[in-house]
């Protein structure tokens, strides 16, 4: 082992292409091929690592921070960290890191392939036609869908997803309502082609509502039983974010009651497990937590890691997107 090398335990399983970037420049420990570390197999590796390499599903809790005895860095292979007790890093003097650049394109065209899909009602209709196949026959009226075209679309957390979202949804016409904690400034808005909303204002003018602000306590619960029925009664509910993000139960009950028409959701509360209710609901489509699920993402999220880590380790920080710095 070339001492001379930092340590890194790679904690997940991933594309090939990921290690060899890595080995130029780290010692690696990597997962048996086609699965994670368990807990306690990172808990038995990372005692004399450097970095830790981890992800979104795997939570870095203070058992494992306090096993690492060396450990200078954790780099997520994600944009999200809420898998990370981000402030006993922070006290330990660990930094952390993420991959904010390569999950914008794919995260956005799911957003939006999960809105199509909700309007156009193509999951309903592909059960459907399999189920009936050449048996079926739809009258004129029958299971109509919207257009988004001339539409409202509101977008709640306006980074660099949320704005790739509303690029894409001013390609198809839509009219751009935002939210965020601070607000662009005026010249920006109107560069953008976006109008700033209350959040009383998103929910109640929105006919599409989509969600991509981090979870964290303030974002907790941030679609709940009040402001579910601020929507309009044909409005449909957007999330590619992180399931805590909205009260499940209380979009269930929404759903049931035609509070709202429809919900279009990659993240769910549970751990990512949808609540069963979930399942046998018409005007429900459902990913399991895949937006970043494309080969291209994958190898730029490795590659975006790998610069984070080769940034904190030989540029002294140098373009290293920092969650934490020591």
């Amino acid at each position: 082992m070339d001492k001379k090398k930092p340590l890194v335990l790679v904690c997940l399983d991933t594309v090939d292409e990921l290690y060899p970037m890595l080995e130029k420049h780290f010692e690696v420990i990597r997962p048996p091929k086609g699965r994670d570390f368990t807990k306690a197999e990172i808990i038995d590796r990372i005692g004399e690592v450097d970095a830790l390499c981890s992800v979104f599903d795997i939570p870095i809790d203070r058992e494992i921070i306090d096993a690492g005895r060396n450990l200078r860095l954790i780099s997520n292979y994600a944009v999200g960290f809420n898998n990370i007790d981000i402030e006993y890093s922070r006290a330990k003097g660990i930094a952390v890191t993420n991959t904010p650049q390569a999950v914008i394109a794919p995260t956005a065209e799911l957003a939006f392939a999960l809105m199509l899909s909700a309007t156009r009602r193509l999951a309903e209709l592909d059960r459907l036609l399999r189920k009936e196949q050449s048996n079926l026959q739809l009258s004129r009226l029958d299971r109509m869908g919207v257009d988004v075209f001339g539409k409202t679309l509101g977008i709640a957390g306006f980074g660099n997803i949320g704005r790739a979202v509303a690029m894409r949804a001013q390609a198809f016409g839509m009219h751009i309502l935002y939210y965020k904690r601070h607000r662009l400034d005026t010249a920006e808005e109107q560069t953008l082609g976006v109008r700033y909303a209350t959040i009383e204002d998103l929910f109640s003018e929105s006919d599409i509502l989509s969600l991509h602000m981090p979870y964290n306590k303030d974002s907790h619960h941030f679609v709940d039983a009040q402001r579910l029925r601020m929507m309009k009664p044909e409005a449909i509910l957007i999330n590619t974010a992180r399931g805590a993000v909205v009260d499940e139960n209380a979009l269930v009950e929404a759903l049931q009651k035609s509070v709202i028409a429809g919900a279009a959701l990659d993240v769910f509360e549970d751990n990512d497990r949808p609540d069963k209710r979930l399942y046998d609901l018409d005007n429900v489509v459902m990913t399991p937590h895949v937006g970043t699920q494309t080969y291209d993402a994958r190898v730029g999220m490795a590659r975006e890691l790998c610069n984070a880590m080769e940034g904190f380790f030989f540029r002294n920080g140098e373009g290293v997107p920092f969650v934490v710095r020591p």
